[in-house]
């Protein structure tokens, strides 16, 4: 049973719609909920994990009792010593759709599953490799693709990568430089995001309590967040609510200040396309353009302000980065720049006398 089959089930429960079978197995399975052997994540963690839960069972039950919202909030620690949280059916049911919100994905299928679902739909066990030591890891999965594990961070996979997608989950931190094989996207899974290329070379950030991390180094990924993504899109057919990275780009997003989904630059953007840095005199049009080229970056500027604008310019040290040069060039013409949405730079000028 892949990632994708597992949620689809879920959602079935939750909308009333299971097939034969379907409403015993996730009861039989939520019954056994909070058991300590159907964790793996370490205790230090799941305090975190039920305090997360606990806020989202607030979220989606506010209103239904028709008390309106509590004004108490359980801590970790209240969560942990109260015997009788794990056991409420309401809690039971929820602890499943929150499965499908990412939250509780440490929670493992009981073995018992196992002698329940039909040969076809058994679940694969899925490999961890855990990277304990202080140096990164290089791992080189079966299709050839190949992952920079850090230290601290895990990397889950099932044998073979088999199915129609090639899926990963990350805990913490990896660099991917993935085979390319357009038949079969490769797809990483974080808490909050889901990542898919079809063979690329990019940086995923996905730790514990922060902000999880896409930034790409070249190709093209679709980044969507893990709620309700569509498992069959790509960068060539993208889901519509996602978002298309490119060279230097990158997205962030929390779960604690939810918004949509929003590509911006890198910190540092590197020379993509290298470009001579050398102007006698030239419009400052053609700089720009010099730029925008080089690290691949889209610089929004009144065309009209500058058509008057000349420089003599030359940007010499390979170490100087995008944003040295634009403060040169900007000190230069007593213009500014700022950063955008949608990974744009917004370069200000009052022109020039002619």
């Amino acid at each position: 049973m892949t990632e994708a089959e597992f949620e689809d089930l879920l959602q079935r429960y939750l909308d009333g719609t299971s097939q034969p079978g379907e409403r015993e197995l996730i009861e039989q399975w939520s019954n056994q909920l909070g058991e300590p052997e159907n964790f793996v994540l370490p205790p230090t963690e799941r305090e975190q994990v039920r305090a997360a839960m606990w806020r989202q069972i607030e979220h989606l039950t506010q209103g239904r009792s028709g008390n309106g919202p509590t004004d108490h909030t359980l801590t970790g620690k209240e969560l942990h010593h109260s015997t009788s949280f794990w056991r409420m059916p309401v809690v039971r049911w929820l602890a499943a759709a929150l499965l499908i919100l990412g939250v509780a994905l440490a929670v493992v299928l009981p073995q018992t599953w196992k002698s329940t679902l039909a040969p076809s739909t058994m679940a694969v066990e899925w490999t961890q490799h855990h990277n304990k030591g202080k140096k990164t890891e290089l791992l080189t999965l079966s299709d050839g693709s190949r992952v920079t594990l850090f230290p601290g961070s895990s990397l889950h996979y099932r044998p073979g990568l088999i199915g129609s997608r090639r899926e990963v989950r990350l805990q913490g931190e990896a660099f991917f430089q993935v085979a390319k094989n357009p038949d079969r996207p490769f797809l990483v899974y974080t808490d909050q995001l889901v990542t898919t290329v079809l063979g690329t070379s990019f940086r995923v950030k996905a730790y514990a309590g922060r902000k999880n991390e896409v930034a790409v180094q070249e190709g093209r990924v679709s980044v969507q967040l893990r709620r309700g993504a569509d498992l069959s899109a790509t960068p060539v057919q993208p889901a519509t609510e996602g978002v298309i990275l490119l060279p230097n780009q990158q997205v962030m997003y929390s779960a604690l200040t939810p918004r949509p989904l929003r590509k911006q630059l890198v910190q540092n953007p590197v020379v993509l396309v290298p470009q001579t840095f050398t102007f006698d005199k030239q419009p400052v049009s053609k700089v720009l353009q010099a730029l925008e080229k080089a690290y691949g970056v889209e610089l929004v500027y009144d065309e009209a302000k500058v058509a008057n604008c000349t420089i003599t310019i030359t940007f010499y040290q390979e170490s100087e980065s995008l944003y040295d040069r634009l403060d040169v060039l900007s000190k230069a013409l007593g213009a500014s720049y700022s950063l955008a949405d949608n990974a744009r730079i917004l370069f200000h000028s009052d022109g020039c006398t002619p």
